[in-house]
């Protein structure tokens, strides 16, 4: 309903009729700012619009494109000039210049005009660097490795590979790779494109290059690997420069090693590396370095490596400045050249980094030689230690989530025996942190042990111990904030789980595991594009997914798949609810960033999903998969107990029938469209006769979830959906304001409840720290997101799958969503939830054209409401009103029309605030 507020455009007029003015800001490519290895021929431009004066929106832009930034500072595009282009976009905006060359850097900046009829002046200049765009562009780069596994040695993901007891080599070299090169001419720029499976710690003249941690990011090695392109002109310099590799494991080679853990086995091949360093010069020359057979390499001071067990570290092995210019490599051998995946592309996702910091809150000694650090947060991470004491004393190092009743690291749970070990060369103090592995802890068990020769009074004195959390390098998106302490505390247990499971790809948990549950992707969603800038990351995400799909269509559930899962035949392999993240996901992504080339490039992924779904339904309804896992039943968590199998497996193939419908019109595809429509009423019809009781208005079992799932897919009737809304709400009650809805089910039971004005249940049911559920869990001494709602120790205690919760902070309680055609919140809605105790909140989400944000308070009187509308976008303010109430902005009055005891204001950008009495 489009209602506007001529009050409200009176008062702009008169407040802001002397600051009249139009900025961009946040000049973005490829939703990065000025990034490297762009591969797409049109990358997409965005930008944010400033402006004084509320109400504005962008009438027109123009871009300049320049290969030189002295070209482009006399306000000339030689690559590609838009011209003035009366267009409103102003995100997702495609390049239409010139042809892009590889590896070549441009430059560009935009000029706006607006329907004040405000011009701005030119923004500051920004950059892109291309990537390398096909195989030649590699300049003949060969892969290199210490050593090459032989074929017929190699272990690819399968059934075998999960629980392989005999096959796979026990362990392998871990290699430093080396070279040395002569600059004599002054540089210009230089960037190194280079890739390392698993991972790799990229060097230059004795100094790390970049803060990245387990580059690059895990893909299907059979099929792919990713580059990461740095820029290292500051790192070398005039005369001789030493190029260093250190390689770690990772996913690409899991040893076989019977006394650490393991999830699964595979071993796509040793470790190898392949890179090519482009150095500009000053005179208009350049000059390629490649990984070729005159590389030399060595074994490094890593023992072991594995994603799965931890890392050993022997520093009587170090080879001092082995990648420092004059290096006696001598004794070290010449690379072997070998194959790697058959695709390189690059990383265009965040990296991994360090973030936080955790020191001890609490040490406990268990005996002489062991202590255990409690940092008082549970975390996906590694530990740093510092520690003084004699050559060949060891330092064991074993992180856990819990502890055991006699205080000792407890990891029953989340794989077990995982530790790191560090073996001390002997100097006066030493400090050292693991490169290619990690876990997920709180605590850390510290054995001292001495070496054979020393005195037994001689133990290793540990010095400093931090606890160091690793995650994606997004940037955040959102914050919340009320006056629930318990709220609050959800949303950090939440938040920590979201970060400790958000590495190249979004895990499940950080330690068994590691693996990319895609249930995961459509379902917390909504979370984290809320919370976190995630765009290129879900987009990596819908990569996996694709290059996973096998030839029958399937998606399985984990992507990339590392193993078969063949527990209870195909359930944890084939399950509806996880595969559609392959048709969900990339519809979300259009809806919340406008990424319409994205869904095109996706489509025929989704199709294939879908045709094999419709191979597998018997009369149109799904039985197979997990159903809603971990929802609250009489025995112990796991396959759905309360919903009846088939109720969220043909929910969810009914949803997907409706986004491909959307998304084939969208395209152009009407055929493919009309076809989707009429599956989809066939799926519908065969649904509620199967599952629907009209005598009790229940569907199936009357659960939360498929009564609930029913709702929100619009499979019920309408006449019927009053009745199975009273039902679910009866169900919460007869629980004791209790969810039991699990994995599947929870969100779309929470998103049906806001839907239909009844977020005062939300409030009650996760108010209750009584009753299994977030309130429990922190009751419990959880610090971040458990497996189950109960937070049993018998599993998983950071945990992804169940933060729902936090998309219900952001759009209930902060109010903040999009109308339901709206495209990347370009149409706003603002519909804050005042529920019972709360008194204030303050809730902003950094959108793609700005942020917006809400803050009220109940006050004595009435309410007050601050809101932020970015520029280039409009919004309708849903304002809660009682009878004789009224409301003013600025010390005006507004006028508002009445609807459902809330008052509706339509408006355009701009802060206002809103008081209600």
């Amino acid at each position: 309903m489009r209602l506007f507020a001529p009050f409200l455009l009176l008062i702009v007029q008169v407040v802001f009729a002397n600051a009249q003015s139009i900025r961009s800001s946040d000049l973005k490519c490829e939703q990065q700012t000025n990034p490297m290895g762009i591969e797409t021929a049109a990358p997409r431009l965005s930008w944010m619009i400033d402006s004084d004066q509320r109400n504005t929106l962008q009438t027109a832009y123009r871009i300049l494109v320049a290969d030189d930034p002295q070209i482009l500072k006399s306000n000339t595009g030689n690559i590609w000039d838009s011209k003035k282009v009366s267009s409103a976009a102003s995100i997702q905006v495609g390049y239409k210049g010139k042809a892009l060359s590889a590896a070549k850097t441009y430059y560009w900046k935009i000029m706006l005009w607006d329907n004040h009829g405000n011009s701005s002046v030119w923004s500051d200049s920004h950059h892109w660097q291309m990537g390398l765009l096909t195989r030649a562009d590699w300049k003949n780069a060969d892969w290199i490795a210490h050593e090459v596994l032989p074929d017929s040695a190699r272990i690819l993901p399968s059934s075998r590979g999960e629980r392989d007891k005999n096959g796979g080599t026990i362990n392998d070299v871990l290699p430093l790779i080396r070279k040395e090169i002569n600059i004599s001419k002054k540089i210009k720029d230089a960037t190194l494109f280079i890739s390392g499976l698993g991972h790799f710690e990229l060097s230059i003249n004795g100094s790390k290059v970049g803060d990245h941690f387990l580059d690059p990011g895990w893909t299907n090695y059979e099929k792919q690997a990713l580059y990461v392109s740095f820029d290292v002109t500051t790192a070398l310099k005039n005369g001789t420069n030493a190029i260093g590799v250190m390689l770690g494991n990772g996913f690409y080679y899991i040893p076989k090693q019977k006394k650490r853990y393991k999830k699964l086995l595979v071993q796509y091949g040793y470790p190898k590396m392949i890179c090519r360093l482009l150095i500009n010069y000053t005179d208009g020359t350049s000059e390629n370095v490649i990984s070729d057979q005159t590389w030399k390499s060595a074994e490094s001071p890593i023992t072991f490596s594995s994603i799965y067990g931890g890392e050993d570290y022997d520093a009587r092995k170090e080879q001092s400045g082995w990648n420092k210019p004059g290096f006696d490599d001598k004794k070290w051998s010449l690379a072997k050249s070998t194959s790697g995946p058959p695709v390189l592309n690059s990383q265009q996702a965040g990296p991994v980094k360090i973030f936080e910091n955790f020191n001890p809150q609490k040490i406990t000694k268990i005996s002489k030689h062991t202590s255990v650090y409690d940092l008082g947060q549970n975390f996906s991470g590694i530990a740093r230690i510092s520690v003084k004491g004699n050559k060949g004393d060891t330092i064991r190092i074993s992180p856990a989530e819990l502890i055991n009743t006699d205080g000792t690291a407890n990891q029953k749970a989340s794989g077990k025996p995982f530790y790191f070990s560090y073996i001390l060369k002997g100097v006066d103090a030493e400090t050292w942190e693991p490169r290619f592995s990690y876990y997920g802890f709180r605590y850390l068990q510290i054995e001292s042990l001495r070496s054979a020769s020393a005195a037994e009074n001689e133990s290793p004195e540990i010095t400093k111990v931090t606890g160091l959390h690793v995650r994606n390098a997004a940037q955040n998106a959102g914050t919340f904030n009320s006056s629930s302490d318990l709220f609050n505390q959800t949303a950090k247990l939440i938040d920590l789980a979201v970060k400790s499971n958000m590495m190249s790809v979004f895990t499940d948990c950080p330690h068994r595991e590691k693996l990319g549950w895609l249930e995961q992707l459509h379902l917390m969603g909504s979370s984290l594009r809320y919370t976190y800038q995630v765009e290129n990351l879900l987009h990596k995400s819908i990569e996996d997914m694709s290059l996973s799909q096998t030839e029958s269509g399937l998606v399985p559930e984990i992507a990339p798949e590392y193993t078969i899962f063949t527990w209870g035949g195909d359930m944890f392999r084939d399950s509806p609810e996880w595969g559609s993240s392959s048709i969900i996901l990339p519809w979300y992504l259009y809806q919340w960033y406008g990424d319409q080339r994205g869904l095109t490039a996706a489509y025929p992924m989704m199709k294939k999903y879908a045709a094999y779904l419709e191979t597998k339904a018997n009369h149109h309804i799904l039985t197979q998969g997990l159903g809603d896992w971990y929802d609250l039943g009489p025995k112990p968590p796991g396959v759905s107990q309360l919903t009846t199998m088939g109720v969220t497996a043909t929910a969810i193939y009914y949803y997907n029938l409706c986004i491909l419908e959307k998304t084939a019109r969208l395209l152009g595809k009407t055929t493919d469209a009309s076809r989707y429509k009429v599956l989809a009423a066939e799926v519908r019809k065969a649904f509620n006769t199967r599952f629907f009781n009209g005598k009790t208005n229940n569907y199936a079992t009357g659960s939360q979830t498929a009564n609930a799932m029913a709702i929100y897919m619009q499979l019920v009737l309408p006449e019927h959906k009053t009745a199975v809304l009273n039902n679910i709400i009866s169900d919460i009650r007869k629980n004791k304001n209790s969810l039991t809805s699990g994995d599947i089910g929870y969100r779309y039971l929470l998103r049906v409840l806001e839907q239909e004005g009844r977020s005062d249940v939300i409030n009650e049911m996760n108010s209750n720290p009584d009753v299994p559920g977030y309130g429990y869990q922190l009751a419990q001494g959880a610090t971040a997101l458990t497996e189950s709602w109960q937070a049993l120790p018998s599993v998983s205690n950071n945990h992804l799958m169940l933060g729902h919760l936090m998309e219900w902070f952001y759009s209930g309680i902060g109010g903040i969503r999009q109308e339901e055609n709206s495209i990347a919140f370009k149409q706003i809605v603002i519909h804050p939830e005042i529920v019972q105790g709360l008194t204030h909140a303050e809730t902003s989400y950094d959108s793609p054209y700005g942020r917006i944000s809400t803050n009220w308070k109940v006050e004595s009187k009435g309410l007050q409401l601050e809101v932020e509308i970015p520029a280039n976008t409009t919004a309708e303010l849903s304002i809660p009103i009682a009878k004789g109430q009224q409301i003013t902005e600025g010390g005006r009055a507004v006028r508002w029309l009445a609807a459902k005891g809330r008052a509706l204001i339509r408006t355009g950008s701009g802060k206002y605030q809103f008081i209600v009495q």
